[in-house]
């Protein structure tokens, strides 16, 4: 298995060390490097990449900004000089967190992890149904498309509510929207996204999922229609 990256840091001797360790591990394809967030904005938007190795001190936009403003996120392991951003790379969900300079083997490691993840998300098991992974309270979860019953927006977080409980996660909306199978959930209000085999009756104002009423934009109620007529 091989991971398509890209290197963005705008140290140009710092890409050099990475972009080495890249070009010797067999697991690892380089794509591009990048100086700067933006480039490596539009250039993912060209690529297909699993992995970004990520600097976060960048002028105009460091690494945290440039994955506030991606939609798709690949995996990320970030490459710093500092440890001070350890916790909040976490929130981020990262792969790894490398400290510069970079040991080899410490590389090595954090590769092993990102290979590990991109199998288990490849991963599809027939017999136990669509799903996919979220991260919750620190931990990896396995959510099954057919359970989720609607996603709710919560700041910086949405709040996940599924037949058996509900899962806080760090992403924004739309974000979360695109990790969701085309034509079998709808956002039916800026706040809220349903999964459409779970909705029971609607009028003008609400959707009712069980005994629990969401709100309804009153603008979405046609594309609501055209949606339950289709699945």
């Amino acid at each position: 298995m091989t991971l398509n990256c890209v290197v963005v840091d705008d140290s140009a001797i710092q890409r050099l060390s990475i972009v080495k360790l890249i070009e010797n591990h067999s697991a690892l394809n380089l794509i591009a490097e990048y100086s700067s967030a933006l480039e490596t904005k539009n250039g993912l938007n060209i690529h297909k990449v699993d992995l970004i190795f990520l600097d976060i001190e960048m002028p105009v936009l460091n690494g945290f900004e440039l994955l506030d403003v991606l939609n798709n996120k690949p995996q990320i392991i970030f490459v710093t000089g500092k440890t001070e951003y350890a916790f909040k790379a976490f929130n981020y969900d990262a792969t790894d967190y490398l400290q510069k300079p970079i040991t080899r083997e410490r590389f090595n490691t954090a590769v092993e992890k990102a290979v590990e993840q991109h199998k288990l998300k490849l991963d599809f098991n027939e017999t136990d149904g669509e799903h996919i992974f979220v991260k919750s309270n620190l931990k990896k979860r396995k959510v099954y498309i057919k359970n989720i019953k609607w996603i709710e927006a919560l700041g910086d977080y949405v709040k996940l509510v599924t037949e058996e409980n509900s899962l806080v996660v760090l992403s924004t909306m739309k974000a979360f929207e695109q990790e969701l199978p085309e034509g079998k959930f709808l956002r039916i209000h800026k706040s809220y996204i349903v999964n459409l085999d779970k909705v029971d009756r609607f009028n003008s104002k609400n959707v009712e999922v069980g005994a629990y009423e969401i709100p309804l934009s009153r603008n979405k109620k046609s594309e609501l229609v055209d949606a339950l007529n289709n699945i």
